[in-house]
């Protein structure tokens, strides 16, 4: 069963297990919709979850589950909006938690990145640039304690 993105989720989780992996010119590997990252890495916008990962993959936004109730500055996400319809490099990846389900369900949970999420959202963007981060359930009860889902 595939989480809530469904044949996009399980496409997604694929593509994470090295199905559509190419070598780069520099002799890295990318996955699928690998986007470049130079300008976040020039100015040290880096997560402390995902400095060790080069790759950028554009996530559907339909999978993505946020069980965090965002709390916004309008004016922070029309500038991000501006961004991205400018030079979209200058805006990071957000960090995506990709956890697989009991029964091999794929899952993904954004916890963070709320303003770059909404004004991908703002222009009806239907991907959004991510590092995935391989986790488990115990990774997702950290965040989530005793409201953690069964996951399947």
């Amino acid at each position: 069963m595939a989480g809530p993105g469904g044949s996009s989720g399980a496409r997604l989780g694929a593509v994470l297990l090295g199905a559509g992996r190419r070598a780069r010119s520099d002799g890295q590997e990318e996955g699928r919709g690998w986007v470049p990252t130079a300008a976040m890495a020039e100015s040290g916008e880096r997560s402390i979850h995902t400095q060790h990962i080069s790759a950028v993959h554009n996530v559907p936004m339909s999978v993505l589950i946020r069980p965090i109730p965002a709390e916004l500055e309008p004016a922070k996400v029309q500038s991000l909006v501006q961004t991205l319809q400018e030079d979209p490099e200058r805006v990071p990846p957000i960090d995506v938690l990709w956890i697989k389900g009991s029964q091999g369900g794929d899952y993904f949970y954004s916890f963070g990145g709320c303003h770059r999420f909404a004004a991908h959202r703002a222009l009806n963007r239907e991907t959004i640039p991510a590092k995935i981060i391989p986790s488990t359930l115990s990774d997702l009860r950290t965040y989530l304690g005793s409201s953690t889902p069964d996951l399947r």
